[in-house]
């Protein structure tokens, strides 16, 4: 008996064609605007603190003048980029992130009460966590 073989996928094994990523998306919009309370505000706080000390790495490289103007930009996009690494590793809760709740909502898999939940209780705390990081910045000052 003979086999065939199947001609491989035009996209590699890890590709989505765009369908599947919006259906993905969906999914994953589904589960965050369901989120209990708790995690959600937890998760928030944490993704804050996490921008907020990848702004906070990107402020300290790019006033450094001992660096030239274009290194310090490069070197500062990596620090930065350590607070976006942070926040995607813990699975935190970003805003930015979770306006593509608005894929499920406009494909009436979430309701517009959750979507705004979801938006408001995350805003709220990512401001709480980045302030909580500025306010143990501050703390962490020597006055004399």
């Amino acid at each position: 008996m003979k086999r065939t073989t199947r001609m491989p996928a035009l996209y590699g094994s890890d590709a989505f064609s765009p369908d599947e990523i919006a259906d993905r998306i969906q999914q994953v919009g589904v589960v965050k605007a369901r989120l209990p309370m708790l995690q959600l505000v937890l998760l928030g706080i944490l993704a804050g603190g996490f921008i907020g000390l990848g702004a906070m790495f990107f402020t300290l490289v790019t006033s450094d003048v001992s660096l030239g103007f274009a290194l310090g930009r490069v070197l500062g996009g990596m620090c930065f980029a350590l607070g976006l690494l942070l926040v995607v590793v813990a699975g935190a809760e970003l805003f930015t992130g979770n306006n593509l709740l608005a894929m499920a909502w406009a494909d009436g898999r979430v309701s517009t009460a959750e979507v705004l939940r979801n938006w408001g209780v995350v805003s709220i705390a990512n401001l709480v966590g980045a302030a909580g990081l500025a306010v143990l910045v501050d703390l962490s000052v020597i006055r004399p």
